[in-house]
C-alpha cells in the first residue's frame, strides 16, 4: 500500500497465480450472472401457470436490480472495510437461498423471494471482483484479466437458460431451482478451499484524513457519467435479458425452445467479443473509451436492424447474436475506462456506485418495456432498446474527457 492509500497490483507474479485468481474470480462472476437469470427464461412458463403480466414479471427483476443497485453502492464500501473475501463468501448464502425459495413457490410473492434474495447475493460482486483483480494480478495482464471477468459473465448468462430448460422438460421447472442450489453449494465450496487467492489488502484511511474524504469521489464529475453510462447500456441488455423470447414469439411465431436458446446465443457472442476485446483492451489501453462508443454504436445499428424485422425468425436471431458479439468487444475496455477513471484508495466505492447504474438500469428497463410488451409493441421496444444504447456512446466518451480533465488537473 502506497501513502495515498492505493493498493496496486503486483507487478510482476508467477503466470500460475494470476491464472489462479482470474480462474477463481471468473467462476464466481459467472455465478452471479447465472442469478441474473434464475427467472426470466421462465416467464412464459409462469405467466401461463400463475396467471401473471408481462408487467407484473417484469416488476420482479426490478425488485432484483433495486435491491442489488443499493447493496452494490453500499458493498463497495464494506469491501474497502472489511475485505473483498468475506463479503463475496456471503454472497453464495443468498444464491442458494434464492435458488431455495423458487423451488418452493406457489405464486407472485414465492417469485418475489427470489428476486430479493437473489439481489441481496448479487450486490457485492463488482466492487469485489474489482478489488480483487486490480491487487493480486498482475498489472501487465489487467486487460486480460477484464476480458475473462467479462467473458465469464457472459458464459453465466448463457448457461441458465439451457440449464432451467433441460430440468423443465426433464422434471419441471422446480427441479431446474433444486439443482442451482446444489451448484452453488458446490461452487462455495471450491471458493472456502482456494480462499488464500481472494485476499484483499482493507483500505485503511489515515488518522489525519477528514471525516468526509470517504466520500468525497462522489464529487467527481467522470463517476457519474461513469454511472450514466452503465445506466444506458444496461437498458438495453435489459431488454435481451427479460423479454427477447416472448418478442420473438410475437414478431416471427418461434417456438419457445428455439428463443429460449437464442438468448444463450447472444450471450455465447457476447463471451466470443469479451475475448476479442481483451486483446484490444491491452493493445489499446488509451483509447478505451472510443473502443467502447464504436462497439455501443454497431451494437445499436444492430439492434434497429432486428427491430424491423426484414431478416424473418432465423435471421432477427442471428443478428440479435452478433449484437452481443459487438456489444462484447467493449466490455474489457469499459473495464479498463472505469479504472483510469477511478481515484486512488477508493477501488471498491467506485467500482459499488458505478455499477449501481447497472443495476438501476436493470430495474428500470423491465417497467417501461413491460407496458409495450402487454401491448404488442415488440418491434418498438427494440428500437427504444437501440437509442437508450447509442446514448451510451455518448456518455462514453463523456467519461474519456473527463478522465483526461481530471489527470490534467
Amino acid at each position: 500500500m502506497n501513502s495515498t492509500g492505493f493498493v496496486a497490483g503486483p507487478p510482476r507474479v508467477p503466470l500460475r497465480d494470476d491464472v489462479a485468481v482470474i480462474g477463481l474470480v471468473g467462476l464466481a462472476h459467472a455465478s452471479s450472472h447465472f442469478a441474473h437469470l434464475l427467472l426470466p427464461p421462465l416467464f412464459p412458463l409462469f405467466a401461463t401457470e400463475f396467471g401473471l403480466s408481462f408487467s407484473r414479471l417484469g416488476f420482479l427483476m426490478t425488485v432484483f436490480f433495486i435491491v442489488s443497485g443499493a447493496g452494490q453502492a453500499m458493498a463497495g464500501f464494506l469491501v474497502d472495510k472489511v475485505g473483498a473475501r468475506p463479503v463475496l463468501l456471503a454472497s453464495f448464502v443468498s444464491f442458494i437461498c434464492a435458488c431455495l425459495a423458487g423451488y418452493f413457490a406457489q405464486g407472485y410473492w414465492g417469485l418475489m423471494l427470489v428476486a430479493m434474495f437473489a439481489g441481496l447475493g448479487n450486490a457485492p460482486f463488482h466492487p469485489v471482483d474489482f478489488s480483487i483483480l486490480n491487487q493480486r494480478v498482475s498489472t501487465q495482464r489487467l486487460g486480460y484479466a477484464f476480458s475473462a471477468h467479462g467473458l465469464s459473465g457472459n458464459l453465466g448468462w448463457a448457461l441458465t437458460p439451457v440449464f432451467l430448460l433441460f430440468f423443465t422438460a426433464w422434471q419441471g421447472w422446480r427441479s431446474g431451482y433444486l439443482a442451482a442450489a446444489l451448484m452453488y453449494a458446490a461452487i462455495l465450496a471450491v471458493l472456502v478451499l482456494n480462499r488464500a487467492h481472494l485476499k484483499t489488502e482493507v483500505v485503511r484511511r489515515a488518522h489525519d484524513a477528514p471525516r468526509g474524504s470517504d466520500v468525497d469521489f462522489l464529487r467527481l464529475p467522470v463517476v457519474w457519467w461513469c454511472f450514466a453510462f452503465f445506466l444506458l447500456s444496461t437498458m438495453t441488455l435489459a431488454v435481451v435479458q427479460n423479454f427477447a423470447s416472448p418478442i420473438m414469439q410475437g414478431m416471427h411465431g418461434v417456438s419457445f425452445e428455439s428463443a429460449t436458446t437464442m438468448i444463450s446465443a447472444y450471450m455465447l457472442a457476447g463471451a466470443l467479443g469479451m475475448f476479442v476485446g481483451g486483446v484490444v483492451a491491452a493493445r489499446m489501453p488509451a483509447a478505451s473509451d472510443r473502443v467502447v462508443a464504436w462497439a455501443m454504436g454497431a451494437g445499436a445499428v444492430l439492434i434497429v436492424i432486428v427491430g424491423t424485422g426484414w431478416l424473418g425468425g432465423f435471421g432477427s436471431m442471428a443478428m440479435l447474436a452478433a449484437t452481443g458479439f459487438a456489444v462484447g468487444i467493449g466490455g474489457p475496455s469499459r473495464d479498463m475506462m472505469i479504472k483510469k477513471a477511478t481515484p486512488q484508495g477508493a477501488t471498491g466505492r467506485v467500482y459499488g456506485t458505478v455499477y449501481s447504474g447497472l443495476d438501476m438500469g436493470f430495474a428500470i428497463a423491465p417497467l417501461i418495456y413491460g407496458v409495450f410488451m402487454d401491448r404488442g409493441h415488440y418491434s418498438l421496444t427494440l428500437m427504444l432498446a437501440a437509442v437508450f444504447l447509442a446514448l451510451s456512446v455518448v456518455a462514453a466518451l463523456g467519461v474519456g474527457k473527463r478522465t483526461v480533465a481530471q489527470r490534467a488537473g
